[in-house]
């Protein structure tokens, strides 16, 4: 319980709800080591990272749903308290998006393992300065735009659904639409984790991809049989799908063919696609990124400024005595208490600069270097900062391109350095591109938190949630998810080891760490003067030109052509963006259909709903299957042993047709389902 005097804001008086509480924090630090863990392996693994926003709102929800029941329990948890739950694992499970950067420094050979003050200091330092750079953001992207958040709206909505389940108070109309919706989030979720499942088991296929060749030039499609990205699509809505088709179509009609007919020798088509992809195309796409994230960033110069301009003046009348008449909803960490924990960060952070500069090749100039470091972390996490969270609203935590961003920031951080430290010989080669990547793992956990909390702030908007409590546990999220992160590492480098660092795990499997590897890559290719920077600069264009088209529709039509989501199409593999694209479909198609019922709009909040169980399901089997394979050292630990390599074809005929029965079964049990109002 938070007692009546506000301890962040002294003068404000606070109201007397369960919110913030210590067993509420007990519980995210709790399910911060499930799903950090789970987040670092698969992360490693396969290159991709999940949002834990849902799957922790689930699992709070049970879990204090059964204390506040106990006889010790003097209070009964809130839908707020579980919003707190929520926010502390999703800050935590963020912060392992440091695996797109911090294992290079194993990769190179710089590092053995993973030291556990320097990696603590680097995730808890950046995962505060994101924090605080997200609080002036909260305004501008969450409260004053029209960004669809999808997984900030799917948390809401599932811990709505919990909540009300429960309120005595509601109508015979209300109760039957909890009723309804609590069953379509189970239901969902259940759908979705069987089948995710029954891939695992190897009976359903998880991708259907085929490629072909057209004289010397390649192409393919590579459908991923998701749920929750069914869910995401439904969430996002058909503009953001129309423009990441858009994407798609250039990548995989225009680019792959093209940059595959310039390089031919490799004979294999399905081999020759992916390298194009990977090593050309999405350097393109990192590219246009870069355009539309800069060009999103300045059409929310204004909306930034302005809350920031709110805060201050809202602290201004604190700090003369004046009560702050702004709404609990609305009262953010003082913008003057964001600025000296900003500024008190830098403290720790040329400290540990320093210390990992000291005694390498390049000593002599640490000053130099450190201070340049500093000012790029500063001014980059700010950039990125408000960038990520427009990615978040627009598209969600989980398939933000946050890799792409640490592609561009790799980038500007040699091009930096190299400029101050003049590397003259092999050995200070080395060192600045280890020094790099350590600036970079900063900015990355500033960028990844401020993905995540700006997401769980919406959240918290639309469950009635105080933006200060909320900013104190994403804080204390990131301090444990700081902790936890380095022993998680050093424990998967000695277990399977890095593919192509010089040390070698107890496995003869290591992990691929995908982006680790490129952005490694990248700095060496900067600092010794390899990296081929016409991809870039034609991503470049491409990012400009579909600025300019999207410009020109919202001035003549009043439509939109969202730049970013052209650019995702084209960075991210299609496997994760078709499904995407048809889940936007289906949830126009499916909202059009009900939209003439007389119980359209409960009709249409269910599918909402549905798509939340989606996302769920699939999430939550997702940490059970992340602990079996870590627990029994396995690949594919569920993997039927009497199906073999020959039931391929037959897995992918199984999965493609379950999961479109699937689909199709569960839309339209819901639309059936919805009462009437």
């Amino acid at each position: 319980m938070i007692g009546a005097v506000d301890p962040v804001q002294p003068g404000v008086v606070a109201d007397r709800r369960v919110e913030l509480t210590v067993r509420g924090i007990i519980i995210g630090a709790l399910i911060t080591l499930v799903f950090t863990a789970a987040n670092v392996y698969l992360g490693l693994k396969v290159g991709l990272t999940f949002a834990s926003s849902i799957p922790a709102a689930v699992i709070s929800m049970a879990v204090l749903r059964f204390l506040s029941g106990l006889p010790f329990f003097k209070t009964k948890s809130t839908i707020w308290e579980n919003n707190i739950v929520q926010t502390v694992a999703s800050a935590a499970g963020t912060l392992s998006s440091i695996i797109f950067v911090l294992p290079g420094l194993v990769m190179i050979g710089w590092w053995t393992g993973f030291p556990y003050w320097q990696s603590f200091g680097i995730c808890a330092v950046g995962g505060i300065l994101g924090v605080m750079y997200s609080v002036p953001l909260r305004r501008a992207m969450v409260t004053g735009s029209d960004l669809p958040y999808p997984e900030g709206v799917a948390a809401a909505e599932v811990l709505q659904v919990g909540a009300a389940a429960g309120d005595a108070g509601a109508d015979d109309a209300a109760l039957a639409e909890n009723k309804a919706g609590l069953a379509v989030i189970v239901w969902g979720s259940i759908a979705s984790a069987w089948f995710a499942a029954v891939v695992a088991m190897k009976v359903f296929a998880g991708e259907i991809a085929g490629y072909v060749r057209a004289g010397t030039a390649v192409t393919g499609l590579d459908i991923g049989l998701s749920l929750a990205l069914i869910g995401v699509g439904h969430l996002v809505g058909v503009t953001v799908g129309v423009a990441m088709l858009a994407g798609i179509a250039l990548a995989w009609g225009v680019l792959v063919p093209w940059l595959s007919a310039i390089h031919a020798a490799n004979p294999d088509t399905a081999a020759l696609a992916s390298d194009v992809f990977r090593h050309q195309v999405r350097f393109i796409g990192a590219g246009a990124i870069g355009v539309a994230a800069i060009w999103s960033l300045g059409r929310l110069a204004g909306p930034v400024v302005g809350g920031v301009i709110s805060s201050l003046r809202a602290a201004g009348a604190r700090g003369t005595g004046a009560v702050d008449t702004r709404p609990i909803t609305e009262q953010d960490i003082p913008f003057p208490t964001v600025a000296i924990v900003s500024a008190a960060c830098l403290v720790p952070l040329a400290i540990l600069l320093g210390a990992f500069i000291s005694g390498t090749p390049l000593g002599s100039a640490t000053i130099p270097l450190v201070l340049g470091a500093l000012v790029y972390i500063v001014l980059a996490g700010i950039v990125v900062a408000a960038v990520c969270g427009y990615m978040a609203g627009l598209i969600g935590s989980s398939n933000s391109p946050v890799s792409g961003l640490a592609i561009l920031t790799v980038l500007g951080a040699t091009l930096l350095l190299v400029v101050l430290a003049h590397p003259s010989d092999a050995n200070a080669q080395k060192a600045l591109v280890a020094f790099s990547l350590f600036v970079t793992a900063i900015i990355i956990n500033i960028a990844t938190i401020s993905n995540d909390n700006l997401q769980d702030l919406k959240t918290g908007q639309l469950v009635g949630a105080t933006p200060w409590r909320q900013q104190v546990a994403l804080v204390l999220g990131v301090i444990f998810g700081a902790a936890v992160i380095p022993p998680i590492l050093d424990l998967l480098n000695h277990a399977y080891g890095f593919a192509g660092s010089p040390i070698h795990g107890i496995t003869a499997q290591p992990l691929a760490a995908p982006q680790a590897t490129l952005i490694s890559a990248l700095a060496n290719g900067v600092i010794t003067g390899q990296l081929d920077w016409k991809l870039v600069g034609i991503g470049g264009l491409i990012g400009a030109v579909v600025v300019l088209i999207d410009e020109v529709l919202r001035r003549t039509v009043r439509k939109q052509f969202p730049p970013l989501a052209v650019a995702l199409g084209i960075y991210l593999p299609m496997s994760v963006t078709f499904m995407v694209v048809v889940g936007a479909f289906l949830g126009k198609a499916y909202n059009t259909a009900v939209a003439s019922r007389p119980n359209g709009e409960v009709a249409k909040r269910l599918g909402i709903l549905l798509a939340s169980g989606l996302i769920v399901g699939e999430s939550l089997f997702g940490v059970i299957l992340s602990g079996i394979i870590v627990a029994s050292g396995k690949d594919e630990p569920l993997g039927l042993p009497f199906i073999g390599a020959g039931f391929q074809t037959a897995a992918t005929w199984l999965g493609g047709l379950a999961f479109i029965a699937l689909v199709a079964i569960l839309y339209r049990w819901v639309a059936r389902l919805a009462p009437s109002t």
